[in-house]
């Protein structure tokens, strides 16, 4: 006969087990790899990173094990009465919120980035190119055009300002939280380093396809430098 504690002890156990494994869903923790990039559209360095570096996640299988989240915000100020000042002038401000609308819209990360990807690559020709591409033209159109791309894009402020180191520059990069400061040049390299779920690694982390993926040095725009536009 089991006794009466021990039939306690296995309920209450498998309870913190079901109440473990319904936190992990609720919550949507999981293994990946947490790849934030804070930047802003007309940034070159950001340009550059997000079309040719970003693009080795994306159009690999190391996005089984990357969490990526792009907040376009960078160096922009919000002055007292809620207007967002741009570091590269107006239009970057308006790549910015058009950039908020698309992960508000698309429905995944992949979509938003070849989005954003298409508009960086063309940031003059971008309404031709990119626009009805993708699909969900007028949502992506109705919030530009509405106050949720202001209410987005102050959203991305706060989170930016939040940071912990604060950012100096853009593009800049976290991985599980913790800042990559210049340290670009192996981005997937420093991916499949932090990445410690039990799947096996992808085969982008081999040491063959790492020494094929170094990147060129990127242009960095700081937080207080003046740019002329």
């Amino acid at each position: 006969m089991v006794s009466p504690s021990f039939s306690t002890k296995l309920v209450f156990f498998a309870c913190f087990v079901l109440f473990t494994f319904s936190h992990k869903l609720v919550t949507g923790e999981s293994d990946k790899v947490e790849l934030n990039l804070y930047y802003e559209s007309l940034c070159p360095g950001c340009q550059s990173f997000i079309v040719d570096e970003l693009v080795k996640v994306f159009d690999s299988d190391l996005d089984t094990i990357t969490d990526v989240k792009l907040v376009p915000f960078g160096n922009a100020k919000v002055s007292n009465n809620l207007t967002v000042i741009c570091q590269h002038g107006e239009e970057e401000c308006k790549l910015n919120a058009l950039e908020a609308c698309v992960i508000n819209t698309l429905p995944n990360p992949k979509s938003q980035y070849k989005f954003i990807r298409c508009v960086e690559n063309n940031t003059d020709n971008w309404e031709s190119s990119c626009l009805k591409g993708y699909g969900n033209e007028k949502a992506i159109n109705d919030c530009y055009n509405s106050d949720l791309s202001k209410k987005l894009i102050l959203g991305y402020a706060k989170q930016t300002s939040s940071l912990k180191p604060k950012h100096e520059f853009v593009p800049w990069v976290t991985i599980n939280s913790k800042p990559l400061y210049t340290k670009l040049d192996d981005l997937v390299g420093q991916v499949c380093k932090a990445y410690k779920g039990k799947t096996p690694l992808p085969k982008d982390c081999s040491s063959a396809a790492l020494s094929e993926r170094k990147m060129s040095n990127v242009e960095f725009s700081y937080v207080d430098e003046i740019i002329s536009h």
